[in-house]
């Protein structure tokens, strides 16, 4: 059924491939550094996925801790907001250069606090520098004051300013440390807000390393507050006290956010769940959309908002499609090593093995056939499981319609590129597509129908996610707003115009009679028409 290869320690008693092992990375005073940034006056835990084992003690925030956050970064952001935007910005280049000139320890944290495969790991700090050098560079533009035409051209001057919100709480999920953590929050410091954030705890060591380089860069150390504890207790209370709300993760989750966060009046944004389509048109290479499909799938074990779980393929390349993509699927190469070499990694915990395992099986006893992988691999480690594509799959198999999260991937053909656009669309999520053809003109057609935040053509989810220049984020349950360009930014801000009314008020004057200055305003508003006046 298999032909997964291995990278590492099959026993999987420690991360090995290397000299380094987890003992050898998260220390005593690694820890005790790190969590210095942390206000909790409790105890808990992470644990690293390769081997189950405790990884570091950290402290556990109540919601008095909570409260204690939020109430030094109120006090630190007034001076924040009020340091030149340029001078911010410039922060964020420092760490920019700290970020790269350091990944290797960044990468080493990522990879024992999810399992992930080290070059997956590298697609955060890349996405993480990508994001620092662009608000570094545009913030100064995106923030700056706008000149608008007014009511009376000439006569009303009118400038939108944006100020920041205050203290932005950010709740960050754990299968994108890096990315999901600081990654989110930079444009918030830059726009002159403070951040009280609460990363996963199985995932924290990641985001306090990058609040440890941003300090070192110039951010002012009371503006990025840090608690940690169960989302069910510290959660509420960061959506209770915050300004406004940034959310990473489930759509379930994301509906309670966005309930408490209403009922304060107060803005959100959210990036939840996907159901991720690809399609493979008749004219598509199909060399490159198997390889492409294999990167799309299996990154990060699937661990991945944006990945793709449901492939359909035109009917007339279908076999020849799948032979590629199995052959591809089968040669990944896992490891559960610190260090380049292995293809894939492992799942982040027992919930996500058990859900990716009831998937599968579940399929498999309703008819459908494993085309590659199908197994765990408790050789490797606690929750590896090999990536597994999946054929004959049809409703009602739970795999057909839940987010499995995880590297199962759901094979349907078509026959009509209607259809297919039509079933990609059929789902309440609507996050991220693909659309593979030899014809870039007919793909961003196809691509313009789909119901998602991005689509790639001729790729699987990295191109859209990597212009941020342009917003990403989802439609339907896969969330609110936006991240990336100018709305990832601006949502941090409120927007204030200011309109300087010079010479004639904006009422009856000079004489004229109220008929008569409805009558004078009437033809100005023909002529500012005319004139093409927006």
């Amino acid at each position: 059924m298999t032909d997964t290869q291995v990278v590492g320690n099959p026993t999987a008693a420690a991360p090995a491939g290397g000299t380094r092992t987890a003992q050898d990375v998260v220390t005593p005073d690694v820890v005790a550094r790190l969590t210095r940034g942390v206000t909790g006056s409790g105890a808990t835990a992470n644990h690293t996925p390769f081997t189950g084992e405790k990884l570091a003690d950290l402290p556990e925030s109540t919601p008095e801790d909570v409260a204690a956050a939020f109430e030094r970064a109120r006090e630190a952001q007034r001076a924040w907001a009020a340091t030149p935007v340029r001078r911010r910005a410039a922060i964020l280049l420092r760490f920019h250069d700290l970020l790269l000139q350091r990944q290797g320890e960044v990468l080493d944290l990522i990879q024992l606090e999810t399992g992930k495969a080290r070059l997956h790991a590298h697609e955060e700090v890349q996405a993480v520098a990508v994001a620092a050098r662009h608000y570094g560079r545009k913030a100064p533009a995106y923030l700056g004051p706008k000149r608008h035409t007014g009511a009376i051209p000439t006569l009303t001057k009118v400038t939108e300013l944006r100020h920041p919100r205050g203290v932005v709480g950010q709740i960050a999920p754990w299968n994108y440390p890096l990315e999901l953590s600081i990654g989110d929050a930079l444009p918030a410091f830059v726009a002159g807000n403070a951040v009280v954030m609460k990363p996963d705890t199985e995932t924290a060591l990641t985001a306090l390393w990058a609040r440890e380089q941003l300090i070192e860069a110039g951010l002012p150390e009371a503006v990025w507050q840090v608690v940690l504890g169960d989302g069910p207790v510290v959660g509420p209370e960061l959506v209770r006290h915050a300004d406004y709300v940034s959310f990473t993760g489930s759509t379930r989750t994301g509906r309670e956010v966005a309930q408490g966060a209403a009922a304060r009046l107060v803005g959100v944004s959210l990036e939840l769940g996907g159901k991720n389509a690809m399609l493979v048109l008749k004219d598509a290479d199909l060399d490159k959309a198997a390889e492409g499909a294999t990167r799309a799938c299996f990154s990060s074990a699937g661990q991945l908002c944006i990945s793709i779980e449901r492939l359909y393929v035109h009917d007339s390349v279908a076999d020849d499609f799948l032979r590629r993509f199995a052959e591809q699927t089968k040669a990944l190469k896992l490891g559960n090593h610190l260090g380049y070499g292995a293809d894939m990694g492992s799942l982040v915990g027992e919930r996500q093995i058990e859900t990716v395992k009831r998937h599968v099986q579940e399929a498999v006893d309703k008819g459908a056939k494993v085309l590659a992988g199908g197994r765990e691999r408790p050789d490797l480690g606690p929750y590896f499981y090999e990536p597994t594509i999946l054929d004959g799959v049809h409703a009602p198999m739970s795999v057909c319609e839940e987010e499995t999260f995880g590297p199962v991937v759901s094979i349907y053909r078509f026959h009509d590129e209607d259809d297919a656009v039509a079933r990609a669309n059929a789902t309440p999520y609507g996050l991220n597509s693909s659309v593979w053809t030899k014809d870039g003109r007919r793909g961003r057609a196809i691509a313009a129908k789909l119901r998602t935040g991005t689509v790639n053509v001729n790729e699987g989810y990295a191109s859209a996610y990597g212009s941020v220049q342009s917003p990403m984020g989802g439609m339907g349950d896969s969330g609110l707003g936006r991240r990336h360009g100018s709305e990832g930014i601006l949502k941090y801000t409120e927007a204030q115009t200011v309109a300087q009314q010079r010479i004639l008020p904006m009422a009856p004057s000079m004489g004229f009679t109220d008929e008569k200055y409805a009558a004078f305003m009437s033809r100005s508003l023909r002529l500012l028409k005319a004139a093409r006046f927006r």
